[in-house]
């Protein structure tokens, strides 16, 4: 079968495109024929060394796929070969099979296309999870959303207008805070080209945000935590910007503040039914209308290191997916 293998750390351009050998499934484990594999921003990040997971060389890149599986491991009870998949696999995704562990495989519901599954389970998992159960967002509550126009941006928007909460998307060009309009936000930063701090106190009324949902880190992290809302739960998700920043521990203290670590992919392993509630409830307000993933594009899989160049260059609206 062919793969993208990452053979050396480095940047997308070290990706190579080779036959590997197809292996079987171990106990616990399924062999997944890869109809579809979502590209997010720890792809660009885990085959440059600089993610918390780090596999033995080598290894293909790509966390969530969607496809049939080809074979079941010793132990395997749920699924059988020939049935449609998601899977939050890790790695191996950028490939034309994977093997990955049956505890985080699932069967796609019902009318959904493999690359709409194939993006949904980290973005939309990653966000939920932060949104509905670490933070607890409530109806009336206002959300602040940086880089909001990103897979997991735009998904947080989504989900909190499902939630009933006023959204404020904050994204670095007018274009990209289009695509959150139209997604549901109710009020728009610009933050390339405006103060963010003054932006927030507009815009959240005076009060501050109570939750603020933070995939980029960097620069703007210190700037949203000191305009968080009293009781505000701030959301560390990333840092796409590519600076781990260092908040002073003050402003929680004077704010009656919450930092709150969120890390989907560990969650979805430690607490499997939890997860499996939030997808379901999430495909309930997706058949409703009430949230709609965008796939702004496809790439083949020889051209997966352009899909992360593209990524790491905050080109990526939305969610882009690599069909073997």
């Amino acid at each position: 079968m062919k793969a993208i293998l990452c053979k050396a750390w480095g940047g997308p351009d070290t990706l190579v495109l080779e036959d590997v050998a197809s292996g079987e499934p171990a106990a616990g484990e399924v062999k997944i024929r890869v109809r579809a594999a979502g590209v997010n921003f720890p792809d660009v990040l885990i085959i440059q060394k600089k993610y918390q997971i780090q596999p033995p060389l080598p290894f293909s890149p790509g966390a969530e796929v969607a496809g049939d599986i080809l074979s079941i491991g010793a132990g395997v009870t749920h699924l059988q070969p020939g049935d449609k998949v998601v899977s939050f696999c890790g790695v191996g995704g950028f490939a034309e099979e994977v093997i990955a562990p049956a505890a985080v495989t699932m069967p796609m519901p019902p009318g959904v296309s493999y690359p709409l599954a194939a993006i949904f389970s980290l973005a939309y998992g990653t966000s939920w999870h932060a949104v509905r159960d670490r933070a607890a967002l409530q109806a009336g509550e206002t959300m602040l959303v940086l880089g909001a126009s990103g897979g997991v941006g735009l998904a947080a928007v989504e989900i909190g207008k499902a939630l009933g909460a006023r959204v404020i998307a904050a994204a670095s060009s007018d274009e990209k805070l289009a695509i959150c309009k139209k997604h549901g936000a109710d009020a728009l930063i610009n933050y390339s080209r405006e103060d963010l701090r003054v932006a927030i106190k507009r815009e959240a009324g005076g009060k501050g945000p109570d939750v603020i949902f933070d995939p980029v880190g960097g620069k703007f992290a210190e700037p949203a935590f000191r305009s968080i809302g009293w009781r505000g739960r701030y959301l560390v998700i990333g840092f796409a910007e590519g600076e781990i920043p260092s908040l002073p521990l003050n402003l929680a203290l004077l704010k009656g503040a919450s930092i709150v670590g969120v890390f989907w992919g560990e969650f979805a392993k430690r607490e499997p039914a939890q997860n499996r509630k939030g997808m379901a409830e999430m495909m309930g307000w997706m058949h409703e209308g009430k949230i709609k993933p965008l796939i702004s594009k496809s790439y083949a899989l020889a051209n997966a290191p352009q899909a992360l160049m593209d990524m790491a260059a905050r080109k990526v609206v939305g969610k882009i997916v690599i069909t073997p």
